[in-house]
């Protein structure tokens, strides 16, 4: 399931997304680096893809030619897998 990073609402979208579209809730644009599965914010340029060019805009419309619209449900697996090792690590040094 993909969502629009401004308001969380669901896009329902099969197919490349356009450099001028935009969310048909909020009206946010949608070819943003904060929509990309490339972006992580821990990373060098806030970007995981190395060609990628320097995006200073995240929430604006950009021109990357590397952008990939993220899967929310990976991304929420991403944060499960995060925090149950978290809590397993946890539970092996707990006193």
């Amino acid at each position: 399931m993909k969502r629009c990073h401004a308001c969380r609402g669901e896009i329902r979208i099969d197919r490349t997304v356009g450099r001028q579209e935009t969310c048909p809730r909020c009206g946010a644009d949608l070819h943003v680096c904060l929509n990309c599965g490339f972006y992580s914010p821990g990373a060098y340029n806030e970007c995981r893809e190395p060609q990628a060019e320097r995006v200073v805009e995240k929430k604006r419309s950009n021109f990357c030619d590397y952008f990939s619209f993220a899967d929310d449900a990976v991304r929420r697996g991403e944060t499960v897998k995060k925090e149950d090792a978290r809590s397993r690590l946890d539970a092996l040094f707990k006193k």
